[in-house]
């Protein structure tokens, strides 16, 4: 009889970051090896138990390569690519896989060095997806992916009176948490002025409303509850999963002041069976500062249109606790970084922030919600530990 996800419970067992920041020796594939490496150390299990790997944006077949350098031979794989949200994709799709017994441990394992790349002269900066398919009818109008994103936050700010301080204060708080994480990429305090008087990249976004351009890579080790017995670590569990997709060309957006987030965390809620007011900490994705309001928006944490005061508030939720791709590191698809920060949080090993409930105790749920595009993909994920 096949095994239901109701039987068979997942747990995120291993995370682990490689070196991170400024990485100008290593290969892609050899911050993939590290971050793996120490993500299987942290969980204390066998590497031959890894029967699944889930990996994108290296090589022509992502998969198979990054599996062949580990020395691994998976008999499930996944290789989804939606930008930014693909590691919360991934980790729906291989919580659902190990449930449904297609496998028993899946590897997540990611490693980009786009910052040494360009200093290298190896690669240019990426204005543009490209321009075949539907994106050749927006390409000769200079549409570049930060412009994309700053039509968004104009609109939500002529919809919503949403203000120039208010998106400049999201990167302030990120760098404030920064400031505590010693492995964050930049770590000196910034103010509202100092943002909104940067240089222009994209209007209303200066450069600080901007995520920065690092080297890195993580790993996150999933695995069926009965291995859970013989890892070094406490279990965080994956509870529920949302997905969602939504445009790739900016006339077929519906409304710009509303992400692909509303569906997938909907979703991911749903079937965690909590609600947002559960939530200790969220963890989403910060490419620019507009994503992260709108995004706490459409997870529930605040109600439509007042993304901008939330950030005002004295006890709102902890968000992007590590400085998130603002300030920490953002090497690309970021999406599994904000795994690996929730599962540090909920274990109680943050290295900077470290979130307490009201009574002192560890944080019992967190949220990762990852963006991919110019919020055409998202994707959502609840996790909690034991209580």
């Amino acid at each position: 009889m096949p095994i239901t996800r109701s039987a068979r419970r997942v747990a995120v067992v291993g995370v682990s970051l490689s070196d991170c920041g400024r990485v100008d020796e290593a290969t892609p594939y050899a911050l993939h090896a590290q971050a793996a490496r120490r993500a299987l150390a942290d969980s204390g299990l066998d590497r031959s138990l890894i029967d699944g790997l889930a990996s994108a944006g290296l090589g022509t077949l992502a998969p198979v390569e990054v599996a062949e350098y580990l020395g691994l031979r998976p008999r499930w794989v996944d290789s989804t690519a939606v930008g930014g949200a693909t590691w919360e994709v991934m980790a729906a799709h291989a919580a659902d896989a190990i449930a449904a017994g297609h496998a028993n441990a899946v590897l997540l394992v990611y490693g980009s060095t786009a910052r040494a790349d360009i200093r290298a002269r190896r690669r240019t900066a990426n204005l543009s997806f490209g321009s075949r398919g539907p994106l050749q009818f927006e390409v000769p109008y200079g549409h570049t992916l930060i412009a994309k994103y700053a039509m968004a936050a104009r609109r939500h700010m002529h919809q919503y009176g949403t203000t120039l301080e208010q998106l400049a204060e999201v990167a302030v708080q990120a760098r404030a948490n920064a400031s505590l994480n010693p492995e964050a990429m930049f770590r000196d305090p910034v103010t509202v002025d100092e943002v909104l008087g940067g240089p222009m990249i994209a209007d209303p976004f200066t450069k600080l409303h901007c995520c920065l351009r690092s080297d890195g890579g993580c790993a996150v080790l999933l695995v069926a509850e009965e291995y859970v017995q013989d890892c070094r670590t406490a279990p965080v569990w994956v509870l529920g999963t949302g997905e969602h997709v939504s445009h790739t060309t900016m006339s077929e957006w519906e409304d710009f002041t509303v992400s692909p987030a509303a569906v997938s965390g909907r979703l991911a809620f749903e079937r965690a069976g909590v609600s947002p007011a559960d939530v200790d900490l969220a963890e989403v994705y910060d490419a620019f500062t507009y994503m992260t309001l709108v995004t706490l928006e459409d997870l529930g944490f605040c109600a439509k249109g007042e993304g901008g005061a939330f950030f005002a508030e004295k006890d709102r939720l902890p968000v992007n606790t590590d400085g998130g791709g603002l300030s920490a590191c953002h090497p690309g698809m970021r999406g599994l970084f904000l795994l690996v920060e929730a599962v540090r949080q909920l274990r109680g090993e943050a290295p900077g922030l470290q979130v307490r409930r009201p009574d002192g105790s560890l944080p019992e749920l967190a949220v990762a919600s990852g963006t991919g595009g110019w919020f055409c993909s998202s994707g959502t994920v609840v996790l909690g530990r034991d209580r």
